[in-house]
């Protein structure tokens, strides 16, 4: 016979591992991630976003960087560009800095597996979250 105090064990363990996915799944706050992208043409440099605890966003794009902020509720996101500094960029890059501060302001909702959050709207946006 299966004794109460293993009942309730195994009942916190299992409620416990529910709650580590959970958390797991959720929005990144404080997290830094970078873009699934390759490379423009004569640089290493891929964007990525560094997503605090509230949050606010630091942007490092193709060539310029900047901030922003991220309010989520439920599974909508709304991203609200904020200053974006020029840095003398290449008309290329600055074009594609450009056209991804557009998509992440035009995302409606989000998901995340894993490391993974996909950003979705009329473009999807992949994060990756960055590795030691």
């Amino acid at each position: 016979m299966v004794s109460l105090k293993r009942v309730v064990c195994a009942a916190v363990a299992v409620l416990s591992m529910s709650v580590a996915v959970k958390a797991e799944d959720g929005f990144p706050f404080g997290t830094e991630m970078t873009l699934e992208a390759v490379p423009q043409p004569g640089s290493k440099r891929i964007p990525n976003i560094e997503i605090g605890d509230n949050g606010e966003v630091v942007l490092e794009l193709w060539c310029k960087g900047g901030k922003g902020q991220f309010s989520v509720a439920g599974n909508t996101v709304i991203f609200v560009p904020g200053q974006i500094q020029d840095r003398s960029c290449p008309p290329a890059k600055a074009q594609a800095d450009d056209e991804l501060v557009a998509a992440l302001a035009a995302v409606e909702t989000w998901k995340r597996q894993g490391d993974v959050l996909t950003l979705i709207g009329p473009k999807t946006l992949r994060f990756r979250t960055n590795g030691n």
